[in-house]
């Protein structure tokens, strides 16, 4: 499982990174390859100051060895050996009316000292980050993603939406980071779904990803904006920052693991602002954002 899905990541970075570069005209992605001393490496590619983004990056890694002990603890576990892989990309527009996005599809393996498979699961999902709400980019980008739960589960859209909304949460701030998608993790073999069946759920998911996300940004990164809606993306990236730093689960995984920092730190902007108190214009656009931000809505 662990090679036939490391292989798929590999297939979708080159698929995403090419369409993506097709989109952008002006800058390609830079590919830097990294091994990680404790076992395993990465391909990270990321691109910036091109004519539509800021800064991206599509990410893979395999990385194996001996579980670290912090890791151990959350677990719950002693003496394992572990193999993760996963493909994480973060797409940071420059046009204020285009959204940043965020997307990421792994598989984790625990061992005994004999080798043998003690446990195993599939995580992954897709989300949106407006700094200008368009409704209908909200619906389109969570169509698809029912589209792709409901081959394979029709419980799972509800389920995972819920998740997501829960998970990218500013609970410091009491607001959502974005208009949600789809967030699932530690999707096991059951008597429901195989491993193999997951796998296949979770490739749908990837697969769906630029249909997702490619016409919104078509549609939006060529739109005309001004200073002060730019300085608003700008304080509106900053509760990005906020979230993967202190709340992020795979920021912690990455940094308890002797993951690349440079890698793990892919997702930030590179320019951000924080305004002391700072509080949009009441009835304005940028407090409709907010207000979606504060109470998460059902788009489909």
């Amino acid at each position: 499982m662990k090679d036939k899905f490391f292989k798929y990541l590999h297939e979708l970075q080159d698929t995403i990174t090419s369409k993506l570069e097709i989109i952008d005209g002006s800058s390609v992605f830079r590919e830097d390859l990294w091994k990680r001393p404790e076992g395993g490496g990465g391909r990270t590619r990321t691109i910036e100051d091109g004519a539509v983004f800021d800064k991206g990056g599509v990410n893979i890694s395999g990385v194996h060895g001996k579980l670290p002990a912090s890791m151990e603890s959350y677990f719950n576990v002693k003496n394992v050996d572990f193999f993760a892989c996963g493909l994480s990309l973060v797409l940071h527009p420059k046009n204020p009316m285009a959204p940043t996005v965020h997307a990421n599809w792994r598989y984790f393996e625990m061992y005994n000292k004999k080798g043998n498979v003690i446990d195993q699961w599939f995580g992954g999902g897709q989300d949106l980050t407006p700094y200008y709400l368009f409704e209908e980019d909200a619906v389109h980008f969570h169509q698809i993603c029912k589209a792709a739960c409901d081959k394979h589960n029709p419980d799972f859209y509800s389920a995972y939406k819920n998740r997501c909304d829960e998970y990218f949460y500013n609970c410091h701030r009491n607001e959502a980071r974005g208009i949600g998608g789809l967030f699932f993790d530690y999707c096991k073999s059951s008597e429901e779904m195989s491993m193999s069946q997951w796998y296949d759920f979770v490739k749908q998911v990837g697969d769906s990803f630029l249909e997702a996300y490619v016409p919104i940004l078509e549609k939006r990164a060529q739109l005309p904006f001004t200073k002060d809606q730019q300085n608003w993306q700008e304080i509106r990236r900053g509760r990005y920052v906020e979230f993967n730093l202190v709340h992020d689960k795979g920021t912690l995984f990455g940094l308890k693991t002797n993951g690349r920092i440079e890698s793990i730190l892919m997702s930030l902007p590179p320019k951000v602002q924080w305004v002391y108190n700072h509080q949009p214009a009441p009835n304005s656009e940028e407090e409709k954002l907010i207000r979606v931000l504060k109470t998460p809505k059902n788009w489909v």
